[in-house]
C-alpha cells in the first residue's frame, strides 16, 4: 500500500484535533497537529479575534505540506489536523504526496459553537466561527474525501473514517 496523508479538516471547534489524534492512535500513524505550526503572529491575530487571510495561511499550509511530505518519504502514512477550508488550501496540501484523503468534519454550527465555547486555553475565539464558515468550501466531487457528521462521538467519527472505501 502506498503511503497516505489523511487530512482531518473543518472549521474551528469541529473536533479536528480529537478525531485526528484518535484516528492516528487507532491506525498506528504519526499525527501532525496543524495548530502547533501556526506562527506566533497568526496565533496573536486569531487571539485578537481577527480572521486569518490567504497570505497569513499560505506559509502555514506550506510548512504543513512540507512536514507531511517528509514523513511520507520515510515510508509511513500520516494524519494531519488542518482546517483546509478552501479548495486552494487543499490543493497546496495535496503537494505533499500522491495519496491524500480529506476527512471533512461538519455539523450544526450551533453545536460547533457550543464546543468552541466549552474549550479552554485555545487561541481561537468563538467570534471567528462565522468567518470560518464563510470561508469554507466543501469538498468538490473531484476531491478524494469523506464527510463525517460531528454529532456522533469521537469513536463513532473515527469508525466512520476507518470504514471508508480505499482506506
Amino acid at each position: 500500500m502506498q503511503e497516505e496523508l489523511i487530512v482531518v479538516m473543518g472549521v474551528a471547534g469541529c473536533g479536528k484535533s480529537s478525531v485526528a489524534h484518535e484516528l492516528a492512535t487507532r491506525a498506528g500513524m504519526p499525527m501532525i497537529e496543524g495548530d502547533e505550526h501556526h506562527s506566533p503572529a497568526n496565533k496573536a491575530k486569531m487571539s485578537a479575534g481577527i480572521p486569518l487571510d490567504d497570505d497569513d495561511r499560505e506559509p502555514w499550509l506550506r510548512s504543513l505540506a512540507q512536514r507531511s511530505a517528509e514523513l511520507l518519504a520515510t515510508g509511513t502514512s500520516v494524519v494531519l489536523s488542518c482546517s483546509a477550508l478552501k479548495r486552494r488550501y487543499r490543493d497546496l496540501l495535496r503537494t505533499a504526496g500522491p495519496q491524500v484523503l480529506f476527512v471533512h468534519l461538519t455539523g450544526d454550527p450551533a453545536v460547533i459553537g457550543h464546543r468552541m465555547a466549552a474549550r479552554s486555553g485555545h487561541f481561537m475565539p468563538t467570534t471567528l466561527l462565522a468567518s470560518q464558515l464563510a470561508d469554507l468550501e466543501p469538498l468538490a466531487a473531484d476531491e478524494r474525501g469523506i464527510v463525517v457528521d460531528v454529532a456522533g462521538s469521537i469513536a463513532e467519527q473515527v469508525a466512520a473514517v476507518l470504514r471508508s472505501p480505499g482506506l
